[in-house]
């Protein structure tokens, strides 16, 4: 076979109209060619190069066809949704603050008003050591988006007692040691506080009930049982 003739049996590349169908199946190495003399098969360098190409064109196809487009940006002077602003009551003050809708009351009361004694523990709803009172009733405040209360009244355990003049609880945790590391302390003390107003039974059962939502992890239940049942018995 002379060099014309092993020209015109080469395989020419694909047309641009050509569809995806022709890529899939240069995906598969070329025929070989056969030597005309030995009648071995012979790979020329042409065809391997042109599988090569249409192998990286195939490839390339899943990933341009996935590609996201551009986000387009907001326009000029467009309003952000993402702030609101939201009026309502702590201790007794009235605040008024513009914040990022996703604010819990938590990080609000922390970070905006710096009341530190509310405590962030799990952030979860899990350890009650976020308690705070809304209107009246114990809220877990990490649970609470601050948008959500709008009129309300906030009471936080800087808002129960002061160091001078302390709330009868926590003088009872004082008396009998109800507290060690003190993280969770400020819940615990807030959810006794709410429980005090609340429908619960007289029994020891009915208060660990009633204050299953706070966990002290340094175990000192029993002396918080003694507070609380202080506080209830003198009242």
């Amino acid at each position: 076979m002379n060099e014309n003739q092993q020209e015109e049996r080469r395989p020419s590349p694909p047309s641009s109209g050509q569809d995806n169908s022709g890529l899939v199946e240069s995906a598969s190495p070329p025929a070989e060619e056969s030597d005309a003399e030995s009648g071995a098969p012979q790979l020329t360098r042409r065809s391997f190069l042109m599988w090569v190409g249409s192998s990286g064109a195939l490839g390339a196809l899943p990933t341009a066809a996935l590609a996201a487009p551009v986000a387009a940006s907001a326009p000029v002077g467009a309003v952000d949704d993402s702030l609101v602003t939201v009026r309502l009551t702590v201790n007794d003050v009235a605040q008024e603050a513009k914040v990022d809708v996703r604010t819990s009351l938590l990080d609000y009361l922390r970070e905006n008003l710096q009341l530190t004694g509310t405590k962030k523990g799990c952030d979860h709803g899990q350890c009650g050591a976020c308690t705070v009172h809304v209107n009246g009733r114990r809220v877990n405040s990490c649970l609470s988006l601050v948008a959500m209360h709008e009129g309300d009244s906030v009471t936080t355990i800087e808002g129960l007692g002061t160091p001078d003049r302390l709330h009868p609880l926590q003088a009872a945790f004082v008396a009998h040691d109800g507290l060690q590391c003190g993280y969770c302390t400020s819940g615990q003390i807030m959810s006794a506080a709410a429980l005090l107003t609340e429908p619960c039974g007289r029994a020891d059962a009915d208060v660990k009930e009633a204050m299953s939502g706070n966990i002290c992890r340094c175990g000192a239940y029993s002396n918080i049982l003694a507070a609380i049942r202080q506080v209830r018995d003198a009242g």
